[in-house]
Parts: structure tokens; C-alpha cells; sequence
């Protein structure tokens, strides 16, 4: 009997579901030189491109939940990116691998910095941003690197506890230990530092 062939259109507004939480991902690890000339709706469209040529290989082996098979396809094709834009073979190795040793960029300091500080339009409000975010981005980086990747994952991309366990492979208890860590040593950065939203 012959087996059918999986239906692509499934797979088409699955990943149309999960747009939005790809493209917290792909923001958040973009290379700061490619922000403005890569649009990540191009990633994400060669991303549903490619999964829909592997989909019926990943039902055949789904070793890992359909939204994290989808972060893992656009993930390497950010890395990807990367590769093409920019000359990473000279690069410090650690710099285009995450903390898990997946195939994508990890969260740097100064992303997350980014996004904590946010946008501001007067002159005034620009400058203070950026000495905000320098300081942010000292702070963060005295943070343990899987319990700032854990942050990374649980506040900014939205993954849930379990996604972010199975991402880093690690136990789902020593995941959320590490996001209340972090989280908490969070809060104490932005008391510490005058200006942010030390109230959150």
C-alpha cells in the first residue's frame, strides 16, 4: 500500500502560525551590520521554502516538535546569511555558534541590550540610549552565558520552558532554575542602571 504524500499545505499555515515567533528569533540574532539591508522576511520565506522540500523527511523522523524543527531550519539559514554577508571564517568560532552548539548565531549581550533599552526619537533620548545600552551590555555580559541565553529564549524569542530545555538540551527543571536566575539578576542590572525600566 502506498503511503500518501504529506500534505504541504498543513505545513504551509503551520508555519504562517508561527511566523511571528521566527521572527522575534531571526531579529534578535541577526548580525547588527546586516539589520537594515537583510529583510527577515526573506529569511523566513527561503526557511518555508526549504521545509516544505523536508517535510516528509521530518515526518518521518520528527525528532523534535514542529516549531522547533522550523527555529532549527531558520536558524541555519541565518547562519547561512551570515556566511554570505560576512567574512565569519575569520571570526572567533564561538562568536557563530549558539551556547548549545546549534547552527545558528546565539543572542549577544548587545542584542539583548537593544532590546531592553528600545527606540527613542529626540536627540536627548538617542544619547541616552546609547550610554544605557553600553552599560546594559556590561552587565550582561557578567552574566553566566547559558543563564543569558536561557534569557534569551524565555523573555525575547517567548519560547516556553519546555522549548527552551529541548533547544539547550538540558533538564526542563534546570531550564526554569536558570530563567528565575536570570530574570531575577535582570531586574538588579536594570535598578541598577538610572533611566531603564527598572519598574518591570
Amino acid at each position: 500500500m502506498q503511503v500518501p504524500a504529506p500534505d504541504k499545505s498543513e505545513l504551509t499555515e503551520l508555519f504562517s502560525q508561527h511566523r511571528d515567533r521566527l521572527r522575534r528569533m531571526v531579529r534578535l540574532r541577526m548580525d547588527s551590520r546586516l539589520q537594515g539591508r537583510i529583510d527577515p522576511s526573506d529569511i523566513l520565506q527561503e526557511t518555508c521554502v526549504e521545509a516544505l522540500q523536508r517535510y516528509d523527511e521530518y515526518l518521518r523522523n520528527p525528532s523534535m516538535p514542529l516549531f522547533l524543527w522550523l527555529r532549527f531550519l531558520t536558524g541555519q539559514k541565518l547562519l547561512e546569511l551570515h556566511r554570505r554577508n560576512l567574512d565569519v571564517q575569520a571570526r572567533d568560532v564561538r562568536r557563530e555558534i549558539s551556547l548549545h552548539r546549534g547552527p545558528y548565531p546565539e543572542a549577544t549581550s548587545a542584542a539583548l541590550a537593544a532590546q531592553l533599552v528600545g527606540q527613542h526619537t529626540t536627540p536627548s533620548q538617542i544619547v541616552a540610549r546609547a550610554e544605557i545600552k553600553v552599560r546594559l551590555q556590561e552587565a550582561l555580559n557578567s552574566m553566566d552565558e547559558l543563564d543569558r541565553e536561557v534569557l534569551a529564549l524565555r523573555h525575547f524569542e517567548q519560547l516556553t520552558n519546555s522549548e527552551t530545555a529541548r533547544t539547550l538540551e538540558i533538564e526542563e527543571s534546570a531550564a526554569s532554575k536558570r530563567y528565575v536566575r536570570a530574570l531575577k539578576r535582570l531586574k538588579d542590572i536594570l535598578t541598577e542602571i538610572p533611566g531603564t525600566f527598572s519598574q518591570s
